[in-house]
């Protein structure tokens, strides 16, 4: 008989360890490592429980990723890093096993897998497919205009937002509608650029929004400066295509209004609790102008539902598996 494969959450007491060890905790396969609470800034007992399993998650802060991965003395354990230490790091899969042909088969081989950001998600799911077809150059200049709910901001965020609600009455809002990373180099930028395959970074601008968890990826496409821009509907044809047969990248049809609320409005929470990510496609053929939006839970598919998905795919398990 078989045994279990182990699998430590390092960090489980933070926003996405706590939603993967929910999603982990009731499974009869996995035999899953908690360490004691006591002991959780322990460096010993981290290093002694991650050579000790056969998967360590790290949803740790980047100088504790780093830390953790540096206890690594025994060469069969696999590392899943949620932070952002290892996006761009040479020598880690990135963890997107939608983004490229074979890139499932590099994480199902690989012994170090960084799971993508929320943001990065949306955005690569949206213009990957446009630069490997050749839709657009690689040269482009790409702008990405992104809202997300302030559980992105982690957990100190999510308490101050609670505890500001329980303290007003009358319906004020913390932020109901915050732009931030106005000093421009978000800690997101260097992973869509290394992972889009774009010649230069895009241009990124996100917002938090007055809600808990949702998110919309924005992805403008001014195709008019393009010699020979490409219609709407060859734009949704490629990417309907690169993604065909995908169950958690959804690509909604060409503009469907069956989407929006009143038949005007995206919802921005309506993926929360899935682990899909949907893209639309709209467009303008008269003035050669589209627009690519990417919607998603920013801590499913974003997050912890990535997060499951990398580890099924690392263990040999279905994908689908507790998704």
């Amino acid at each position: 008989m078989s045994t279990k494969p182990k699998v430590f959450i390092d960090g489980e007491l933070g926003t996405t360890g706590l939603q993967i060890y929910s999603r982990l905790n009731g499974r009869d396969d996995i035999e899953l490592v908690s360490i004691e609470p006591s002991k959780r800034k322990d460096s010993s007992e981290r290093s002694k429980l991650i050579n000790a399993v056969d998967v360590a998650i790290l949803c740790l802060h980047d100088d504790a990723a780093l830390e953790a991965v540096s206890f690594i003395s025994r060469p069969t354990v696999k590392i899943l890093d949620a932070s952002t230490a290892h996006r761009t790091a040479s020598g880690w899969v990135y963890g997107f096993p939608e983004l490229n042909p074979g890139q499932r088969e590099k994480i199902a081989s690989a012994q170090f897998v960084s799971n993508p950001g929320c943001y990065p998600t949306g955005f690569l799911a949206c213009i990957r497919p446009l630069i490997v077809k050749e839709l657009i150059p690689s040269h482009f200049p790409i702008t990405i205009n992104a809202v997300s709910g302030y559980s992105g901001g982690g957990k100190k965020l999510i308490e101050e937002y609670h505890t500001f609600h329980e303290q007003q009455t009358g319906g004020k809002s913390f932020y109901p509608y915050g732009i931030y990373g106005v000093e421009f180099g978000h800690k997101h930028v260097k992973e869509m650029h290394q992972h889009s395959g774009l010649a230069s970074p895009p241009l990124f601008v996100p917002a938090v929004g007055d809600f808990e968890q949702g998110m919309l990826v924005q992805v403008p496409l001014p195709l008019w400066t393009l010699e020979n821009p490409p219609t709407g509907e060859v734009i949704h044809g490629a990417i309907a295509d690169y993604y065909q047969g995908e169950p958690f990248v959804q690509v909604a049809p060409f503009q469907d209004t069956n989407f929006l609320r009143d038949g005007k409005f995206l919802d921005v929470m309506a993926m929360n609790g899935t682990n899909v990510v949907q893209v639309f496609v709209f467009a303008n053929d008269a003035t050669h102008e589209a627009l690519l939006v990417a919607r998603l839970d920013n801590l499913g598919k974003g997050a912890s539902g990535a997060c499951l998905q990398n580890l099924n795919i690392m263990l040999g398990f279905p994908e689908k598996l507790g998704l």
